[in-house]
């Protein structure tokens, strides 16, 4: 063999014959048969846990084993020593990919979490009447930040495709760009590219990374411009020269201005995160502080002018849960009511109930050594690293006050949307105590490698089964009461009717998973009732007892047209435990909330006509007109 084509040789010094150095191409083809392969058995893995969930089977073994059989090689494969850039960026582009996996396969044809049917129907009604800032019948305050939606039916008006097919393309490149920018945010602190893809892959672990931020939903979005716009101001930062901290500076902007038009708690959350960095940065003097102070106010002042200006609504709009959940949680500490049982009648198997309360302990035991080597690391690391790594430990720190109020009934959403921006500062700060234990091992595989492995995985399962309950992780029969599952036969058939016959915009009363199909596949604009505006109480209403005359005023002066009753509200317990809204003056005690008559009542009522019957749903039509002085239940 000549010199030219000769393999090429490690020399061994200790007297042991030369052995073969690994060839550059090696690595790549190993990881991508492994990868392919695993890949593919994921998949498949997946899809029949679901199709094993349609047919009331175990679907959760399945699931499991398909995402793990590619999550852990992939996890591997991007802190290893000698994988590649190219690589490295290779498997996280296809770890994304793959994680967007069981939210593409849950419901690939159309929307089907509550928020999903909102956004849908936003992205959709901007692509037929061209309008932004139209408010929503299903969640009112979206159409204040058109973002998402005006992206989708931009794309959906470009290319002829769907709403939905645009929509799935949008969600499935922000996730891919959300695993990127974690990395990339991690590389400005840390210069090794194994912990920036460790970051990536930490990151990944919180509970609403597989469902929640994969739905349409304007967080969705917004979080991955989130992360972009934060490596953005730690360039400016940390640049030297004038000409490029204005440049990073200057594409900080752009990014908050996106994030603040599409999503209100992402844009606060960008703002709190960087007057963290800035105040950190003030603490440990480090240089740029000026800078981060300045983007800090540039975020500011794009949030409340947004709210001041666009959506003054949204302060009333947030306030009630953080309100409420307070409120619950020192009924608790109190010894009062007020709480809630977590996995109470929960289908998901024991091993997914304990993960769930083991995550966020093994979350803090991380976070502690984080802020141990952080402490031990001080002195060496650069100011600016510094600081930026205690402002992600401070970050870190209120994931965990955080799950105390997923014990309120009020609180728990707040905090389940919560826990993807505190995981941030987890992600961050933990990669570097994962790559500083794997080069502490001699060999390839080892003890600690394994076991880290073991402890992603156990995390990965119990965030997951705490932030998304199996109705909204898995296909099922139709249930009442849930929202993944309203969308039965008969309520889209409904609905359609009422399309075909009125048109579209009508305003209806309605139950709150009537209200999702109709608001949304049949375009109309239903209310599911207020404190303000209690419509709950034309059903609560016994038969022969008069209406509540401002109610009814209400509903004439405001020109609502329909009302939307499904007669199973008096035969069984909603799965969410809401019939109309949270805040729902209605007894939640295990039995229908309803008779049957309260709800054949308005068969008798003179100023309602029946237009509507089905199995379940009747729509009646408001006939104002035969109303008198006084509005009394079955009086003609």
């Amino acid at each position: 063999m000549s010199a030219a084509t000769a393999s090429p040789t490690i020399d061994r010094r200790d007297g042991r014959d030369p052995v073969p150095a690994p060839r550059a191409w090696a690595g790549p083809v190993a990881a991508g048969i492994t990868l392919t392969i695993t890949g593919a058995a994921g998949a498949v893995a997946l899809a029949t846990a679901y199709r094993r969930a349609e047919w009331g089977q175990d679907p959760f073994t399945w699931f499991w084993a398909g995402m793990l059989v590619f999550s852990l090689p992939a996890a591997y494969w991007a802190v290893r020593r000698g994988t590649s850039a190219r690589l490295r960026l290779a498997v996280l582009i296809g770890y994304a990919c793959f994680t967007y996996l069981p939210k593409l396969l849950r419901n690939p044809a159309g929307p089907l979490y509550h928020d999903e049917y909102a956004h849908w129907g936003q992205s959709h009604d901007i692509l037929l009447d061209g309008l932004l800032f139209q408010q929503n019948p299903i969640v009112r305050v979206i159409g204040d930040y058109p973002g998402l939606h005006a992206t989708v039916a931009s794309l959906a008006a470009l290319t002829g495709v769907t709403v939905w097919h645009a929509a799935l393309f949008v969600l499935i490149l922000a996730h891919v760009l959300l695993t990127l920018g974690v990395a990339v945010l991690a590389g400005q602190l840390w210069p090794d590219p194994r912990i920036a893809a460790a970051a990536a892959i930490v990151y990944s672990l919180n509970s609403s990374f597989l469902y929640f931020d994969t739905q349409l939903g304007y967080e969705s979005l917004a979080i991955g411009l989130l992360v972009w716009a934060l490596a953005c101001a730690l360039c400016a930062i940390r640049a030297v020269s004038t000409r490029a901290r204005l440049g990073w500076s200057a594409l900080f902007l752009p990014f908050t201005v996106a994030i603040t038009a599409t999503h209100h708690l992402t844009a606060i959350w960008l703002t709190g995160t960087v007057g963290l960095i800035a105040f950190a940065g003030t603490v440990f003097r480090a240089s740029g502080r000026t800078t981060a102070w300045a983007l800090t106010a540039t975020a500011g002042a794009s949030v409340t002018l947004w709210m001041a200006a666009v959506s003054p609504r949204t302060g009333s709009y947030l306030e009630p849960y953080l309100g409420r959940a307070l409120d619950q949680f020192g009924g608790m500490a109190g010894g009062g009511s007020g709480g809630r049982t977590l996995f109470n009648q929960s289908v998901a198997p024991w091993w997914e109930q304990q993960a769930a309360f083991v995550a966020p302990g093994v979350a803090l035991l991380a976070t502690a050594a984080a802020a141990v080597l952080w402490w031990r690391r001080r002195r060496v690391t650069d100011p600016l690293t510094r600081a930026a790594s205690a402002a992600m430990l401070m970050l870190a720190a209120l994931y965990f006050p955080a799950t105390l109020l997923i014990l309120t009934p009020s609180g728990a959403e707040g905090a389940r949307r919560s826990w993807a921006f505190s995981y941030l500062g987890i992600a961050v700060v933990t990669a570097p105590l994962i790559i500083a234990l794997l080069d502490r091992a001699r060999r390839r595989i080892s003890g600690s490698g394994v076991f880290l492995l073991a402890m992603c995985a156990l995390v990965m399962v119990g965030n997951t089964a705490a932030g998304m309950n199996p109705s909204y992780r898995f296909p099922g029969p139709p249930v009442f009461g849930s929202d993944t599952r309203a969308a039965t036969p008969e309520l889209l058939a409904a609905s359609a009717w009422l399309r075909e016959t009125r048109g579209r915009g009508a305003r209806l009363v309605a139950d709150r998973y009537s209200g999702l199909i109709f608001g949304s596949y049949g375009e109309q604009e239903p209310t599911t009732g207020s404190e303000s505006f209690p419509t709950y109480e034309l059903y609560l209403a016994q038969p022969g007892r008069p209406m509540p005359p401002a109610l009814m005023e209400q509903l004439r002066s405001w020109r609502f047209e329909y009302l939307i009753v499904d007669r199973r509200m008096a035969e069984q317990v909603p799965d969410i435990k809401i019939y109309f809204e949270t805040n729902e003056p209605i007894p939640h005690d295990g039995k229908p909330g309803f008779t049957r008559s309260q709800l054949t009542k308005f068969d008798t009522l003179p100023w309602l006509i029946k237009v509507y019957d089905g199995p379940h749903i009747a729509i009646y039509r408001f006939d104002f007109g035969s109303l008198g002085q006084r509005i009394h239940m079955g009086a003609r």
